[in-house]
């Protein structure tokens, strides 16, 4: 079953407070980013567990492997389900982020799941520098890295997955990008795809905010895309 993570791209955590209190009952997760985090700290993920919400803290950790295991043993601390690092940190500061957690868990903490960013969803052919080959061939082979590496998924478009997973089967995949498919608007988001079609490509995780957060009802439009992804689920499945 695959996992839809609703992301909470608020300015302050009182408007990321008021929709994450709409989502409980869904069966949704929530993402904390860049934004919300800088602005509000720890104390925003602890009020997003005791709402009792799976927590996905998006902080694409990218630094020298002493600082990154540093941040990844604290996080860990918070009880975040699931932690971002850029694979293109390398492997010596993938190694520390598992090393990070390890620490953790053995200190009392539950580990969460390590998901390393390939290439932006924003980033379209020929934008990301320094690369002139293909963003899928190029995404697959960091995600083959980041398994040996010890990662338990990638952050990928969902037109990597199929690619991906033929590689390293056991990898999760997540995907940013989704759009619904009655939304045409693409936003800043170069490389999309459909709740139905993410799915049906082997996506376990499935980001979405705007179709929901400016949603009349967020949680049926929840629901309504939840819906959407079992349905290609049962179909993929015939």
């Amino acid at each position: 079953m695959a996992n839809l993570v609703v992301a909470l791209d608020y300015p302050d955590a009182s408007a990321a407070v008021q929709m994450a209190r709409a989502l409980q009952g869904t069966g949704a997760w929530v993402k904390v980013g860049l934004e919300l985090f800088t602005k509000e700290g720890p104390a925003v993920v602890c009020a997003m567990r005791e709402l009792g919400l799976p927590v996905m803290l998006d902080l694409k950790f990218y630094d020298i492997p002493n600082t990154v295991h540093g941040c990844v043993r604290s996080a860990c601390s918070l009880g975040v389900n699931l932690l971002t690092l850029h694979i293109q940190g390398g492997e010596r500061m993938i190694r520390a982020a598992v090393a990070g957690a390890d620490e953790a868990v053995a200190a009392g903490c539950c580990r969460p799941l390590l998901f390393g960013v390939t290439v932006l969803t924003s980033m379209g052919p020929g934008e990301q520098p320094g690369i002139e080959e293909d963003l899928s061939v190029f995404a697959a082979q960091l995600a083959g890295k980041g398994a040996a590496w010890g990662l338990d998924g990638v952050v990928c478009s969902g037109h990597e997955v199929q690619a991906i997973k033929r590689v390293c089967p056991q990898l999760r995949c997540l995907t940013p990008g989704i759009r619904p498919a009655e939304g045409k608007q693409t936003d800043d988001q170069r490389r999309t795809m459909t709740p139905e079609q993410a799915v049906a490509a082997g996506s376990d995780f499935l980001v979405v905010g705007r179709p929901i957060t400016k949603a009349v009802n967020p949680a049926e439009a929840a629901r309504s895309i939840l819906h959407a992804m079992d349905t290609a689920l049962v179909e993929g499945a015939v």
